[in-house]
């Protein structure tokens, strides 16, 4: 499966979801090759850094944009793809042959509104094929419950039409970016914190079949 995690705006957390998932699909054993296609390269970045600390299991990932349709489909298992809007081709393209989108959307009206334009540029790169799953998710989402950015967020993303929004948020925690300096997902460095059982709650809803592993 091709999933693309892409959004217009810089700063919603692409990479941090793109690395986090693809350890985290590794760690169950699945094969999974991890694209970067963001000229700022941080997902290539954080994975020479688990590299260089010997982290296990390793994560490959790749950023040539040339044949990229070829490459994608490719390889076997799971594929996942970072891209943003400072690569507007690679990212047409990537959508042009996803199983589905992943957008994180943080919470403010103006990622609102990118998460707006970024459907038309969704439907430019199907051009009338059958568009991938939309999925979108509050990333960054307000850990005090008496902030209301997060829930409206949600509300405004659950009217744009065909897009499935995601009942599991990511949270801003600052372990985040401490694992990301680090090479290790969230729930590598500290199993049971909170981003971390936020995390697997995330991931076991993208893939429902290793939660019925899980189960059995």
């Amino acid at each position: 499966m091709i999933t693309v995690i892409a959004n217009l705006k810089g700063g919603s957390g692409k990479s941090t979801v793109a690395f986090n998932l693809s350890v985290w699909l590794a760690s169950k054993g699945l094969p999974v090759t991890a694209y970067d296609l963001d000229p700022q390269c941080t997902l290539m970045d954080v994975a020479q850094v688990r590299m260089e600390e010997g982290r296990t299991p390793p994560v490959q990932v790749y950023n040539d944009k040339q044949s990229l349709s070829d490459f994608l489909s490719y390889h076997p298992g799971e594929v996942i793809v970072d891209v943003g809007a400072a690569s507007m081709d690679a990212m047409k393209e990537a959508i042009s042959i996803a199983d589905r989108v992943l957008i994180p959307v943080p919470p403010s009206q103006p990622d609102v509104w990118a998460t707006q334009r970024f459907l038309k540029v969704i439907d430019e790169a199907v051009n009338g094929a059958e568009p991938p799953s939309l999925l979108a998710f509050v990333n960054r989402a307000d850990t005090h419950r008496a902030v209301r950015e997060s829930d409206e967020t949600e509300e405004a993303l659950q009217m744009l039409e065909g897009i499935s929004v995601l009942p599991q948020r990511l949270y801003q925690r600052t372990i985040f970016r401490r694992s990301m300096s680090e090479g290790l997902a969230v729930f590598e460095l500290w199993r049971s914190c909170k981003a971390a059982l936020e995390f697997n709650e995330f991931a076991y809803h993208l893939y429902p079949q290793l939660q019925r592993e899980r189960e059995q």
